[in-house]
């Protein structure tokens, strides 16, 4: 299996980012070919590279397969998400947040630290060096070429900044800010002398119903595509899980699923009978049919 450790030249993604990089590609397919990209979008070179590998780590661009040489294609989550009249080109609702989260964290191939750190790292409270040294560990049992601790070091750097505010950042106006959006939701803490970072687990009360529905979609469609039950078990704990990317704990994931009948107008239903806590489909439902409803529940502009 592909992985990647590097690609953002050291940079988180900014507000601005992943709606510039799908207004080029809309204009110019090869936009990030071209040597004039760097006025395009108004980066440096490196920060050309790094929108590029931002929007295809959260699917708002995709390789355009139909033509040779490397052209980009705007994917059908970047037009119904970033374009003009898209569901949230400005990244003004939490849904969208928690959307580009997930995206990026179940990503193995073009971010797999930020997947095996959310998928597999369990350590409840933990500091840069441990967390790098962990990932190196994974990184010795993967096949190909060997990663270099340093190049691992680097990549935890952007991983932290993710996520945790920048301490001189604070209280800035968040479209100024030079911090990831991603930070707003609050998913990893900082201790007061900065050298410990701790997840917050819970319910995770800002993210929408129809945001943690389209997640549990897409899990059931990669993990058991023609199981007609899926176990909170497997919801919770497996890699890839919304537990797992979204610090959801087991008990807080059931009372959030029990609306899920009425939600899907009787398609998805949980039960516990027996002692067996499951999901179950009458019918497919795709991802993707979530999304919409996940936006007008929340109050997205449209």
């Amino acid at each position: 299996m592909q992985h990647s450790f590097s690609g953002h030249e050291t940079f988180p993604f900014r507000y601005p980012w992943l709606k510039k990089g799908v207004d080029a590609v809309f204009a110019d397919g090869n936009v990030f070919l071209r040597d004039d990209a760097i006025t395009t979008l108004g980066v440096g070179k490196n920060m050309v590279r790094s929108i590029r590998h931002w929007c295809l780590t959260a699917g708002v661009l995709e390789e355009n397969t139909a033509i040779v040489g490397g052209a980009l294609r705007v994917s059908e989550l970047g037009k119904l998400l970033l374009a003009d009249d898209g569901l949230d080109p400005y990244l003004e609702d939490p849904a969208t947040l928690w959307l580009l989260h997930w995206r990026i964290a179940s990503n193995r191939a073009r971010a797999s630290t930020w997947f095996w750190i959310f998928s597999h790292f369990h350590e409840p409270e933990f500091s840069r060096e441990v967390l790098t040294s962990a990932l190196f560990r994974w990184t010795q049992t993967l096949s190909g070429k060997k990663v270099a601790f340093s190049s691992l070091k680097r990549d935890v750097e952007v991983f932290l900044r993710t996520y945790v505010a920048s301490r001189h950042q604070r209280g800035k106006v968040a479209e100024d800010s030079l911090d990831c959006p991603l930070t707003e939701l609050g998913l990893l803490t900082q201790t007061g002398d900065g050298q410990s970072f701790q997840f917050r687990r819970g319910a995770q009360r800002t993210l929408p119903d129809g945001i943690l529905l389209y997640a549990v979609l897409s899990f059931w469609k990669s993990f058991a595509p023609n199981a007609k039950t899926l176990a909170l078990h497997d919801l919770s704990r497996q890699p890839r899980s919304p537990g797992r990317l979204f610090k959801i704990d087991e008990s807080s994931l059931a009372e959030r699923l029990e609306s899920v009948e009425r939600r899907t107008q009787g398609v998805l239903f949980y039960d516990e009978t027996a002692g067996l806590r499951q999901l179950y489909r009458r019918q497919e439902l795709e991802p993707e049919a979530a999304l919409v409803e996940a936006y007008k529940t929340a109050g997205a502009r449209r």
